[in-house]
């Protein structure tokens, strides 16, 4: 006969450490679910991390304008070359033309050796003119050879300047569009961290904007009332800075006149600018040529180490990769063309993002 046992039932302490172990369980999974990758970040997250996609945009906007200034460079060069190399063949034609006319005229003469021709001659007179003309029609010959093959050497070496030229441009374009990308992309990224914020948080990051957008008169001078700089009329160095002269003020008037235009990355006016791209521009109402970009700009004119001896127009680099220029406006403040979504504006230097480098004097 089969014997029925009741089940064994669980003891109260294991029946413990289960209910304990479920509800770490459930508090481990909350936890996983509140710092999953997919949890909205907050507003100073979203911003901290726009910053930051803003400055990759700008480092490659300036990536991109190079390799745009380069390939606008590259393009005048091979048009030259193109140019020297159709005049070069059309001057070798001339010369073939010339030496086979010399030929066609020889082989008119007759059929024998022009010598043994001359020499059978009846005039003396008349052998020793000719025989002076062969002479001279050997030397135009050879002369004619000679410079075929000079011709013909040159539009050689041209030729495979231009190949070479072509080559890098080739590769300038490819890099003009990774960069184009770059920037694109950043800018996209961006823009999607914007638009997960919220009505009031975008908000409150437009009222941050406006803020840091209100120095849109320049900082007191010598004297003046101050503007967005504050109300004295020394840098954050203690130096009082000199009024823009020359051509260093021009620029700095020309910039000035841009106060409250937009920021467009790889725009140099004159009504959307970058940073190099508003410093050149300016510089040019100035009569005065600077390279494009931020990079090739930080190595022309004289280098000026200390914040305290800039002047007014002065350029100003920041970031360790010379990424971002703008030109000094006095009391430790520069006027700039910022970023994406910003306006040319004036900023104090100890807030631009990146560490200020040094400055140059055209």
């Amino acid at each position: 006969m089969a014997s029925h046992r009741r089940p064994r039932q669980p003891s109260r302490a294991r029946v413990t450490v289960l209910t304990t172990a479920a509800a770490a369980a459930v508090a481990i999974s909350a936890q996983a679910a509140n710092a999953a990758p997919g949890a909205k970040p907050s507003k100073d997250e979203v911003k901290s991390k726009v910053d930051k996609l803003y400055e990759q945009a700008e480092q490659a906007t300036e990536k991109y304008n190079g390799a745009k200034e380069k390939q606008e460079k590259l393009q005048k060069e091979i048009s030259t070359i193109q140019d020297n190399v159709a005049r070069g063949q059309q001057d070798l034609n001339e010369l073939r033309d010339g030496l086979g006319s010399m030929a066609a005229g020889q082989y008119r003469t007759g059929g024998i050796d022009p010598s043994l021709q001359l020499f059978l001659s009846a005039d003396p007179d008349d052998y020793l003119d000719k025989a002076t003309t062969l002479d001279r029609v050997s030397g135009q010959q050879a002369d004619a050879l000679r410079r075929i093959q000079d011709k013909q050497r040159e539009l050689a070496q041209q030729r495979a300047e231009a190949t070479a030229k072509l080559k890098d441009l080739s590769a300038t374009r490819t890099e003009l569009g990774s960069q184009k990308q770059a920037v694109q992309g950043k800018l996209a990224e961006a823009q999607k961290l914007l638009n997960s914020l919220t009505a009031q948080e975008k908000a409150a990051l437009a009222a941050e904007q406006d803020r840091a957008a209100r120095g849109t008169e320049r900082p007191g001078l010598n004297g003046g009332t101050g503007g967005a700089g504050g109300s004295g009329d020394t840098g954050e160095s203690g130096h009082t800075p000199a009024a823009g002269t020359g051509r260093a003020g021009a620029a700095f008037a020309a910039a000035q006149s841009k106060l409250g235009s937009p920021y467009q990355w790889s725009h140099a006016g004159p009504s959307t600018f970058d940073c190099s791209g508003l410093t050149s521009w300016a510089y040019a109402q100035a009569n005065v040529s600077i390279p494009r970009t931020s990079e090739a700009q930080a190595t022309i004119g004289t280098r000026i180490s200390s914040q305290s001896q800039l002047q007014v127009g002065d350029l100003v680099f920041f970031f360790n990769d010379i990424h971002h220029v703008g030109l000094y406006a006095g009391n430790g403040q520069v006027l700039h063309a910022p970023r994406s979504g910003t306006v040319v504006r004036y900023e104090s230097m100890s807030t631009i993002g990146g560490p200020f480098m040094f400055g140059v004097r055209v």
